[in-house]
């Protein structure tokens, strides 16, 4: 299955942050902790350049945790800036401001060197891919509900300049696909997570690679949440075990394999399976 995502307010998006790079001092890349590769926009690179970055690891509280903290050493690693936080709850994210100003302070002392004796507010552009917490993060920020939020991807539609305090001010900008997925695994991990549109994709192709990574990574959480006492080497028989103990049934007790995804989807979603992280640094 090849999933691909390209409105045309997301192609809009990046011709309008490249214009506006000349005002930014430094880059919030907003990433989901389950999946921070694969969430990483490769044309944010290109558009960006040499900005100052600080990667944000968003909905830390539902990852591993484990694996979170290898992928901040692998970023660190990278020497890239990365903090996990968890922007619903509000967890970490008075670093950011920190971590920012501790980023930029020599550009703000070469100003004061030269007699600017009140710098402005420190310019931060926030960029992430769909449905990843930017608007959540940004109300936490300015500390009231600023930016339209939903569980939805797609929600932002124009950019926004947006006051932190008098320390800085945050442009936010829709989130951006990029065009293609070269790796369909990638496309396949950002469905599950829910960073693309359900209703454009064939959502049980989306649960079968799902189902098939907690076999491999996860079993006994499969088990646990299922009521299995085996998980079942066929993909068919085990979406049949789900659907029989979940009752995701037609008439006549057929198993309704849509209803399974759908299913299983919205558990992963929320958390019903535990933290989950769907790759690894070393991988």
């Amino acid at each position: 299955m090849t999933i691909q995502w390209f409105p045309g307010h997301m192609a809009k998006a990046k011709r309008e942050v490249q214009e506006k790079l000349k005002l930014i001092d430094i880059v919030f890349e907003l990433v989901d902790a389950r999946i921070p590769m694969s969430s990483r926009n490769p044309m944010i690179d290109e558009i960006l350049v040499n900005k100052p970055r600080i990667v944000l690891l968003n909905k830390a509280d539902m990852a591993d945790e484990e694996i979170t903290k290898q992928w901040i050493a692998f970023f660190q690693n990278q020497h890239i800036k990365a903090l996990a936080i968890d922007s619903q709850a509000g967890t970490g994210v008075k670093q950011i401001v920190a971590a920012a100003k501790e980023m930029l302070k020599p550009k703000f002392e070469k100003m004061a060197a030269k007699g600017i004796k009140n710098p402005r507010a420190m310019r931060a552009l926030i960029v992430g891919i769909p449905n990843v917490g930017k608007s959540t993060l940004i109300n936490r920020l300015a500390g009231k509900h600023i930016a339209k939020t939903g569980d939805k991807p797609g929600v932002t539609k124009a950019q926004q300049w947006i006051k932190v305090g008098k320390e800085m001010e945050l442009l936010d900008t829709p989130g951006i696909l990029w065009p293609k997925f070269e790796d369909e695994e990638v496309g396949l991990k950002l469905a599950t997570t829910g960073a693309i549109k359900d209703t454009i994709l064939n959502l049980q192709d989306v649960a079968v690679y799902a189902l098939n990574f907690l076999k491999q990574h996860y079993p006994e959480r499969l088990k646990e949440r299922y009521s299995l006492v085996e998980i079942p080497e066929d993909i068919v028989a085990l979406f049949d075990e789900i659907g029989k103990r979940r009752g995701c049934l037609m008439s006549g007790g057929l198993v309704d394999y849509d209803k399974v995804a759908e299913l299983v989807l919205r558990e992963i979603r929320t958390e019903k399976l535990g933290r989950l992280s769907f790759e690894k640094p070393n991988e």
